[in-house]
């Protein structure tokens, strides 16, 4: 039976440094290819945080929330989609050279003077070139000031030397036809990116496993108030909510994998920052499909269709002369 290593990094990145937080990855990504590794995920928005600021400073000209928001437009980056030279270039080179696939949640700038993010998930092959970017489709709730919508470009899966790979974000795994979308492609192992994991995702997580007759690799993120920096920390905490402690973890991991059948391979990791590996029986899916596979026999084409747009959709302005 096939078997394929994969690597969660349930680490700390560097709160609005891009520079440090693209180190770091360099360095977590050469840690997990060298115990065996050949697919290596971080939970969403890594780069170069999770806003959480956005759920407490959500007021009408906030003047705190305008002043984070333009720290976070400064220190995220602009990606090439052809895989060229752009700011991740260290983390590309980091898959060449460990000879692994790479899934990365960041935040995304539409362009080097604009003033828009996306929520996105990019897989580096192991030749350092872009495989998929996928934007979140929806951002939730008050994510909607920070982020904008997605489209369906990135609803895709890829062959890897891991596995067919697809991939989404948060609540977006509450959405059945972005579900679906990547079930009919029929995803071996499907990346599932959080910025924590209370039971509701981890209900989601283990759905989307049983429903898919895949594995679902889970990231969460583990934060501390000695990760924010000081000026910073007053307003994270108030996103993150009153019940926070004064001090300690902020977001406490929770990264996982479930397996085909919807049961833990690896149960939720809490209070640990560290990488998560584990090497996986990928062949275990096709045993499972014997009893569904929701977009292959157990599909009823003829009473459904899904219909979907892969366009990317920018800013929707063109300019003539």
């Amino acid at each position: 039976m096939t078997q394929t290593t994969v690597a969660i990094v349930q680490q700390p990145p560097a709160l609005l440094d891009l520079e440090e937080s693209v180190r770091r990855a360099v360095g977590h990504i050469t840690e997990a290819a060298q115990a065996g590794a050949t697919l290596v995920v971080f939970p969403e928005t890594w780069l170069t945080c999770y806003p959480a600021w956005v759920f407490g400073l959500a007021g009408w000209r906030d003047g705190t929330a305008r002043h984070w928001h333009a720290r976070l437009l400064d220190q995220s980056p602009v990606l090439d989609p052809e895989g060229g030279d752009d700011s991740l270039s260290p983390i590309r080179a980091a898959a060449r050279e460990s000879g692994v696939t790479v899934v990365l949640g960041l935040n995304e700038r539409a362009g080097k003077a604009s003033g828009s993010l996306y929520n996105s998930l990019i897989t580096i092959g192991r030749d350092g070139g872009t495989l998929n970017l996928h934007r979140k489709l929806t951002p939730t709730h008050t994510e909607r000031i920070v982020w904008a919508s997605g489209d369906g470009a990135g609803l895709r899966v890829v062959d890897t030397p891991a596995g067919r790979i697809g991939s989404l974000v948060c609540w977006e795994h509450f959405n059945p036809l972005a579900r679906h979308a990547l079930h009919a492609q029929n995803e071996e192992i499907h990346v599932a990116v959080w910025p924590d994991m209370p039971e509701s995702h981890r209900i989601a997580a283990r759905s989307y496993a049983l429903e898919g007759r895949c594995f679902v690799v889970s990231a969460g993120q583990v934060l501390s108030t000695d990760d924010i920096p000081a000026d910073l920390l007053a307003a994270y905490r108030a996103g993150v909510g009153p019940d926070t402690p004064e001090s300690g973890l902020l977001l406490n991991g929770g990264s996982s994998i479930a397996g085909p059948d919807g049961s833990w391979i690896v149960e939720p990791v809490f209070d640990e920052a560290r990488i998560i590996t584990a090497t996986l029986e990928t062949g275990r899916r096709y045993e499972e499909s014997l009893d569904l596979d929701v977009a292959g026999h157990y599909a009823r084409p003829d009473v459904f269709q899904l219909t979907i747009d892969r366009g990317r959709r920018e800013s929707g302005v063109s300019f003539t002369e």
